[in-house]
């Protein structure tokens, strides 16, 4: 499966309440939150009474790499955090673990790097870095409230983990308290649900409740025993959290063109906010809150604890895949005209109802430069397939035929599969993707730019390193008011999702990382250009976009930024790029004097 490696990289968490006092005071008038080490930092009696209101006992998180120090007497095993350094589950099971590395490291203000390496031969000593230093191990409701009501009352930095999946880092923080909500693992499948506040007979057939800490393969898994499946992300293992960050930020998905975002299919959320009270959000209740929380951005607004999803009828399709390789670690004339191609049947591939992903990427071993494709057909026939993406296949095999080595086939065909669900476990398997440093960009792309100008299209995107094409837009995704809930508008137009990455090894020197991020840079402005007054997905995009606010949520960042004051007044739920977080400074500790976004 070497044509899958590529996106997968990029495809990537009531007694309480009498026990703490009101944090509304405690924390208008503080301009800066407490940090680990500070004289303001809970007492030991302190954090013994909030162990003593929860069920689990405190945790204190680690960075992964912290068992092979000190380097002279490994205080744990070494030999397996080497062996599964790479490994998504193993990271998601743990407190102080990010899917990327480089989020658990720290940025000093001298330009010094403090972290804790796994490559022990760059002598540098193992730190906590970015990671948290004490937490709750959140089992329940009553878990959260206890620990968001201390983190209110003591003015602390707060960040909400499930698996760590955030590509921006928005799940951990230096001298932070963490709420892991990992084990809140409760499924409730409903034959029929009624909302809360709604009349008797709005009912819904076969929905989905998830607790906060349920990841994509559990939830696939459950609803595929109900022969149903359920809009949701895809990574190896599934270990993506189905319930976090993903539905917050609006939740694309390969299913996405047939039954619409993850946004678009949830009936009900429940929520605490930073007064430690529980909230029910849905189309009745708490409208504004369900609004906000439908894309809005996550670790926003409070810490949602379940989400019930709408789910669909499991039906059959037809995936088609395509693997090409090149003789250049550049892309030559053959691999422009195939790559070319593709972009300019988009538009008809969609029209015929199919959705996937492309990508290209340099293979370790040769350093040519090779492109790979997955797509699927829901409830399509091999006939509908074969007139539909039939002879977009057969033109790659023509080019290949004629271009000898600077372009060879290793793919390209169609499979029917009986199910969602086994076509998720023939290709998204357990695989070696997490543990890496590097950063994103990405744009997304309205359907009249790829019609209009596939060629420009083409010709801009190619050039980018790690690039991925999402076609995840368009179908139901464009059948929903733009501004019907907080995702990003600019979701109802587009219909590709465009990503590409960089990447570095521990320890490489910040001078090496600055001018790769430099490059990066420069790469986005050539994006951005093709369709100006589009947008970026929320959980997959750029740390270093001139205007975050316009980027990821459009017309709807005044109207959430006004839901964030209601129901987080005392801005407790900050995250980096995320609404509110303009009142504060970059590492989201101190209040700015006056807010970018007013």
């Amino acid at each position: 499966m070497l044509f899958i490696r590529p996106f997968l990289l990029i495809l990537f968490y009531s007694s309480v309440l009498l026990c703490l006092p009101n944090a509304g005071t405690a924390i208008s008038s503080a301009q800066c939150r407490c940090l680990s080490g500070e004289a303001c930092w809970p007492s030991a009696s302190d954090f013994s009474r909030l162990a003593k209101q929860v069920s689990q006992p405190l945790i204190h998180p680690l960075p992964p790499a912290s068992p092979c120090y000190p380097i002279s007497c490994p205080s744990g095993d070494c030999n397996e955090v080497h062996r599964l350094w790479s490994d998504a589950g193993w990271r998601a099971n743990q407190s102080g673990a990010m899917q990327g590395a480089v989020f658990e490291t720290y940025l000093t203000k001298n330009g010094t790097i403090d972290a804790c390496f796994m490559n022990t031969t760059l002598d540098v000593p193992c730190t906590q870095g970015s990671v948290p230093v004490v937490g709750v191990d959140a089992r329940n409701e009553a878990d959260v409230q206890a620990a968001v009501l201390f983190a209110a009352s003591h003015n602390l930095r707060l960040v909400v983990k499930n698996t760590g999946h955030d590509l921006f880092g928005r799940s951990t923080a230096r001298g932070s308290l963490i709420i892991w909500t990992h084990s809140m693992k409760n499924i409730t499948f409903h034959d029929k649900f009624t909302p809360a506040g709604a009349d008797k007979a709005e009912t819904y057939d076969y929905s989905i409740t998830l607790g906060a800490g349920v990841q994509w393969q559990e939830a696939y898994e459950a609803v595929d025993a109900k022969n149903r499946v359920l809009v949701g992300g895809l990574a190896p293992g599934g270990t993506v959290g189905a319930a976090g960050g993903w539905i917050l930020g609006g939740g694309h998905s390969i299913l996405s063109p047939s039954f619409g975002l993850g946004v678009d299919n949830v009936l009900q959320f429940t929520v605490v906010t930073s007064d430690g009270k529980r909230h029910i959000a849905n189309a009745h209740q708490n409208a504004d809150l369900f609004f906000a929380l439908r894309g809005g951005g996550g670790g926003t607004y409070g810490v949602v604890t379940t989400v019930t999803y709408r789910t669909h009828p499991n039906l059959p399709l037809i995936t088609a895949v395509l693997s090409a390789v090149t003789d250049s670690p550049t892309p030559n004339e053959p691999l422009h005209r195939l790559f070319a191609d593709l972009v300019g049947v988009t538009p008809n591939l969609s029209d015929a109802g199919w959705a996937g992903f492309a990508s290209t990427s340099l293979n370790a071993t040769t350093g040519s430069l090779g492109m790979s494709m997955l797509y699927i057909l829901l409830n399509g026939t091999e006939d509908q397939a074969n007139k539909s993406i039939g002879p977009f296949l057969a033109s790659a095999q023509a080019l290949s035929a004629s271009a000898g080595s600077a372009l060879k086939l290793q793919a390209a065909t169609t499979i029917p599969v009986n199910s969602f669900f086994a076509w998720y476990n023939a290709f998204f398997p357990q695989t070696i993707t997490a543990g890496t440093s590097g950063a994103l960009g990405s744009w997304l792309l309205p359907r009249d730019v790829v019609e209009r100008e596939p060629d420009r299209v083409a010709k801009t995107l190619l050039p980018l390193t790690g690039l991925t094409l999402l076609m995840v837009g368009g179908g139901a995704v464009s059948q929903v008011d733009p501004g019907a809930m907080g995702v990003n508008p600019a979701w109802r137009n587009a219909l590709l999702h465009t990503v590409f990455a960089t990447g570095w090894a521990e320890g490489t020197p910040l001078p090496a990382i600055d001018n790769l991020i430099d490059v990066l840079k420069r790469n986005m402005t050539t994006l951005r250009a093709l369709a100006p007054n589009s947008g970026a997905y929320f959980n997959e995009a750029s740390l270093f976009e001139p205007d975050p606010m316009r980027t990821f949520f459009g017309n709807n960042a005044h109207r959430l930024k006004a839901i964030k004051r209601k129901f987080d007044p005392i801005g407790l739920f900050i995250v980096r790029e995320g609404i509110g977080s303009d009142e504060w400074d970059s590492d989201l500790v101190c209040r700015r004097k006056q807010s970018i976004l007013t």
